[in-house]
């Protein structure tokens, strides 16, 4: 059976080697990451409740769509095949940021990554994957920091580290976004 490799770094992003996933996120081995939002036609973000199946943060709602580059892939390649994968559309991805964090998921793993966080334009109707996505739901940044700070067991611990570390990043990264 093939399972996913992860690109492991040093603290300067530099490629160490490579680990089988659920292996690093249980040793908290520091990885390369994307997360992309995806901003529709009235400038709301487009979220996803991850499937409450997934091997961690099941049924939370995150950011339009994250994962992991495989070793000797291009990080934006490989966020541009995920978003296909999971949300069924296509877009036109911009580097808005990158962001560090460390944090502890659950069931005895943690997420320690380094992150590319991408930003495009929604251009079509998501179809997303059943095994990876539960629903979809369009919100302003306004609100989805309100339902963060209402509900925040709702929202996945990564969304939470962008909106408390990188707000103002995020509503200028967001403008960006071409038509």
């Amino acid at each position: 059976m093939l399972t996913d490799q992860l690109i492991l770094i040093d603290e300067a992003n530099r490629a160490i080697g490579a680990e089988e996933k659920h292996v690093a996120h249980y040793k908290g081995l520091l990885h390369r990451a994307f997360s992309i939002f995806l901003v529709d036609r009235d400038h709301r973000i487009v979220l996803q409740q991850r499937q409450p199946r997934k091997y961690h943060s099941g049924g939370l709602w995150a950011n339009t769509c994250c994962g992991h580059p495989r070793p000797g892939e291009r990080t934006r390649t490989a966020a541009a095949r995920r978003l296909r994968e999971e949300m069924g559309v296509d877009s036109a991805l911009h580097l808005g940021l990158h962001a560090r964090y460390r944090a502890d998921v659950g069931g005895g793993m943690h997420e320690n990554e380094y992150v590319y966080v991408y930003f495009g334009r929604l251009k079509s109707e998501p179809k997303p994957n059943p095994d990876e996505v539960a629903d979809v739901f369009h919100v302003s940044l306004g609100e989805l920091v309100a339902i963060a700070k209402a509900k925040p067991e709702s929202v996945a611990i990564w969304l939470h580290h962008y909106l408390n570390h990188h707000g103002v990043e995020l509503e200028l990264s967001m403008n960006r976004v071409p038509e």
